[in-house]
């Protein structure tokens, strides 16, 4: 079995005129937390969605567990058991929070047919999922929208989980409820790829990283390392963790 779940080589994208991934290289090691850091306007956003079908690779491959799957369409992709949260989480306002669970569990015709033991340990995860079960999602406040946009993700599980910067705009609390969970979801073994701004919160879950500039992967190791060499953050990302 191949150490990488998900490998990018030589990948570029093209939106419209513009040229916005420059050969991006890229691995996710199996059943590890990847995260993925950067400048705004790095690329970051790009490569997620380069991954999931949304745009288009002009050139390069996109490889997950052993297929080619850079040509794929999205819902095929999806469909590989990879989950996305984009960053404006892509909640269904006007549904309720159980609809917006159920949308994402395949395998279920019906709430009574969703997982239980698993909808207890997302429960767990996310309190305010089942505390506003049956109200609009639209009505949510920014962290729990947050909340459910991830317990949404996981409502089945996984072979891969790709989210992009879970802690944008959240109250600290609800960002340390946000890593309890991450690390819980690392301990069943799902491999996880990470877009983040806090550092903080990619240093207490990170286990390997990588950091884009201008549109290509320009520093690749484990988290630790970078966690640990101050010159290096400074260089790569204009600050200290």
């Amino acid at each position: 079995m191949n150490a990488n779940l998900l490998t990018l080589a030589g990948v570029h994208t093209h939106i419209g005129a513009y040229h916005i991934l420059h050969g991006v290289d890229l691995s996710v090691a199996r059943g590890q937390l990847t995260m993925l850091l950067g400048r705004n306007g790095a690329g970051k956003t790009t490569t997620l969605r380069t991954i999931m079908g949304l745009w288009q690779a002009s050139q390069g491959k996109v490889n997950f567990d052993g297929k080619d799957i850079t040509a794929m369409e999205t819902p095929r992709i999806a469909g590989l058991n990879i989950a996305y949260v984009p960053e404006n989480m892509g909640i269904f306002a006007d549904l309720t929070v159980k609809e917006n669970m159920l949308l994402a569990a395949r395998k279920a015709g019906n709430a009574k047919q969703m997982d239980d033991a698993r909808l207890k340990w997302i429960f767990s995860l996310f309190p305010a999922v089942e505390k506003f079960w049956n109200h609009p999602a639209g009505k949510l406040s920014g962290g729990q929208k947050q909340m459910l946009a991830v317990a949404r993700a996981i409502v089945e599980p996984r072979e891969l989980l790709i989210v992009d910067e879970p802690s944008k705009g959240l109250a600290p609390a609800i960002i340390n409820n946000m890593i309890d969970a991450f690390a819980q979801l690392k301990a069943t073994g799902t491999t996880i790829l990470l877009v983040e701004q806090n550092i903080n919160f990619a240093k207490r879950l990170g286990d390997q990283v990588a950091v884009m500039d201008n549109g290509r992967v320009v520093h690749a190791g484990t988290m630790q390392a970078l966690a640990e060499d101050e010159e290096l953050q400074k260089s790569l990302l204009g600050l200290a963790i």
